[in-house]
């Protein structure tokens, strides 16, 4: 029978960390291969969730709560993230009609 520190409640700890990789790979491809900047803008939220998921099994997995004291953190940066990154976003459309990131040359001096 595994004991709590090897597994955190039932699933071990390195299915979170595979599952955290995999998530933040999706983040990863999703910021470098798309033009839209809203889809940008969801992969690095998706990249933000996954460290909070991965810091959040290490925190239980240790027995500390400094993980979660992070993950807060992130959370608080997260939110504020997402209202000036959407006022940004906003702005871009109302000067060119569009999210796409390739149409930002026209903004240039």
């Amino acid at each position: 029978m595994e004991t709590l520190t090897n597994t955190i409640q039932g699933v071990p700890l390195n299915h979170y960390i595979l599952l955290c990789s995999v998530i933040f790979s999706i983040g990863v491809i999703g910021v470098l291969i798309r033009r839209n900047a809203i889809v940008i803008f969801m992969s690095v939220e998706l990249m933000l969730n996954s460290v909070n998921l991965l810091l959040t099994a290490f925190s239980v997995y240790r027995g500390d709560a400094t993980g979660q004291v992070f993950v807060f953190f992130i959370m608080a940066l997260a939110a504020a993230e997402v209202a000036v990154g959407l006022a940004i976003i906003v702005m871009i459309y109302r000067n060119t009609n569009s999210v796409d990131i390739n149409v930002l040359n026209r903004l240039k001096w």
